[in-house]
């Protein structure tokens, strides 16, 4: 499954959303002094230690929004809320039709393909931030670490993979990069930086019955999901929860990170392309969910089914039978990444949501 494209903080919205959005205000946070992520001093511009901290830039009533290019942890107020909501409104009494529900989710494959046909592989940032978000990438990276599997699910055309590789020290390292899309495996194979001694591309659903190419289960350390849950059908989650746990070794780790509900993604959604509650069709085909906090950590924690033997899934069917639910993994952090993005020049501003976890195999 193709890891979904991220949008650009420069990139602007539909021009209804904006003229909409441009004049609201947010709930600011108070906060003693001014820390050093406020000041234009180069001297503190660091990175926060706290991964989970999401950063510390709080807008408070005196300040010019247009000072910085984003605020951290802004609360859209009851005016954008609205608006949200009557939007998604709108979305729901015009949903996709029930023919091009069943093109879209019959074939999802075919519409990643044709996405990475479409856009090159310079289409996408390097996730260079992903050691800072996730601690212990730089663990597994590291030159004494020893033996180190890493799976990335939904690795696209390698932005995650590549990175982790570019900074890896550890002569034990391997990482299996697999994508939905055979188009998007074959960008990676094709990269300058494709070593087969550290990294296999291989075409991999994962909300398939089978484990990934050359994994056997209890195989693999760290788990790589940027940006893919959202691509899978609600009535995938349980079988891919499934797989991830089935590929970890006991105390394996997922690293987590996709969209939240009230994203500006979601909002700027028109007529024509809501399948269901918070799942989308975007204008290339490709599909996108919008999470809950407390959605996401029942998934993981304990509302998906333990893996059964010779079990048959099918998309249109989901699994909810509460003798064979049990929990598979220990949340260990999850959390709302909440911004306001701004484009000075434009004088623009955007809200984003983000959720971010790390959950551990029982």
């Amino acid at each position: 499954m193709a890891a979904a494209p991220e949008i650009s903080a420069a990139a602007s919205p539909t021009d209804e959303l904006l003229e909409k959005t441009s004049a609201l205000t947010v709930q600011e946070a108070t906060t003693d002094g001014l820390p050093p992520h406020r000041s234009h001093d180069p001297q503190f511009n660091q990175k926060r230690s706290d991964p989970f901290q999401f950063g510390s830039r709080y807008l408070q009533e005196s300040d010019d929004v247009f000072e910085f290019n984003a605020w951290d942890h802004v609360e859209t107020d009851d005016a954008y809320k609205e608006y949200a909501e009557q939007q998604f409104a709108m979305q729901r009494e015009s949903p996709v039709s029930d023919f091009d529900k069943h093109r879209f989710n019959s074939d999802p494959a075919k519409w990643w393909n044709l996405f990475y046909k479409n856009n090159t592989a310079n289409f996408f940032k390097n996730r260079k931030w992903l050691q800072q978000e996730f601690p212990i990438l730089d663990k597994v990276t590291a030159e004494d670490a020893g033996p180190v599997t890493i799976l990335e699910v939904g690795a696209g055309a390698g932005n995650t993979a590549f990175p982790i590789l570019a900074n890896n020290k550890n002569p034990k390292l391997k990482v299996h990069a697999c994508d939905f899309s055979k188009k998007a495996v074959e960008v990676m194979r094709n990269h300058e930086e494709y070593n087969t001694d550290f990294m296999q591309a291989d075409v991999w659903d994962a909300a398939s019955e089978e484990l990934p190419p050359g994994l056997e289960e209890g195989s693999v350390d760290v788990v790589l999901m940027i940006f893919i849950f959202s691509a899978l059908s609600p009535r995938q989650w349980d079988q891919a929860v499934r797989n991830i746990y089935r590929v970890l070794k006991p105390g394996g780790e997922v690293c987590f990170r996709d969209y939240g509900r009230g994203d500006l993604a979601q909002v700027r959604f028109k007529k024509g392309r809501y399948l269901e509650e918070n799942f989308y069709i975007r204008g290339d085909g490709t599909r996108v969910y919008f999470f809950e906090k407390d959605e996401l950590a029942q998934i993981w924690s304990g509302a998906t089914l333990a893996p059964k033997d010779g079990a048959e899934v099918d998309e249109t069917t989901s699994s909810s039978d509460p003798e064979t639910k049990q929990a598979l993994f220990d949340i260990e952090e999850l959390g709302v990444d909440r911004r306001m993005l701004v484009n000075r020049a434009r004088r623009l501003k955007m809200y984003r949501c983000w959720l971010q976890g790390r959950f551990r195999k029982k």
